[in-house]
């Protein structure tokens, strides 16, 4: 099969830009529900979605657009947003120019782990802030910026702690998927 091609409805894969109307409906559920909780652009939770569901190994830009009805631009914005947060992936196709995107199978570990990234940025940006306010000598209990400092400390020291508690988090979420593996195998005779 050639780099642009699609596999053939007789295939295990079935071509499935325009996915089907069960599919669409979750693709939809979905995004409202990722939206709403997470804050998430409404576009962004429908590539999401729509990469979770779809047969094909890897999506392009036009496909997300077409299946999606978004711009060019909108779906640009969304893939990454989505890809900076770990939570789709950037595949190439030799030969091919096209930008491809596709969902890992553990799209929620590989968010888990490019989160740190995010806490860590948050973290030090934090504590630049902290370090102006230090630096004007407000250090002390009781002055002007003992509530300002109070803060500024407990937002980078969340981010610091909470960066160190998600390596514990993987660790528990790949020992759960590997109980939960070895609890589902098949039984061989």
């Amino acid at each position: 099969m050639s780099a642009g091609e699609r596999p053939s409805a007789g295939t295990d894969v079935q071509d499935d830009v325009v996915l089907e109307p069960e599919r669409q409906a979750f693709v939809e559920e979905f995004a409202l529900m990722f939206s709403e909780l997470a804050g998430t652009p409404l576009t962004d939770a429908r590539v999401l979605g729509y990469l979770m569901m779809t047969r094909a190994p890897h999506s392009s830009s036009s496909d997300l657009q077409l299946a999606l009805g978004a711009s060019s631009g909108a779906i640009s914005m969304a893939t990454r947003r989505l890809a900076d947060s770990g939570f789709v992936k950037r595949h190439t196709v030799p030969g091919e120019r096209s930008h491809y995107f596709r969902a890992e199978a553990d799209v929620w570990g590989s968010w888990l782990a490019g989160e740190r990234r995010y806490l860590d940025r948050q973290r030090d940006v934090i504590g630049r802030g902290l370090a102006i306010v230090e630096s004007g000598g407000h250090t002390a209990d009781g002055d002007v910026d003992a509530e300002v400092r109070e803060r500024l400390r407990n937002g980078r020291d969340y981010m610091q702690w909470l960066g160190g508690y998600h390596v514990k988090m993987l660790e528990e979420w790949e020992a759960f998927k590997a109980a939960r593996d070895e609890t589902d195998r098949p039984e061989t005779p």
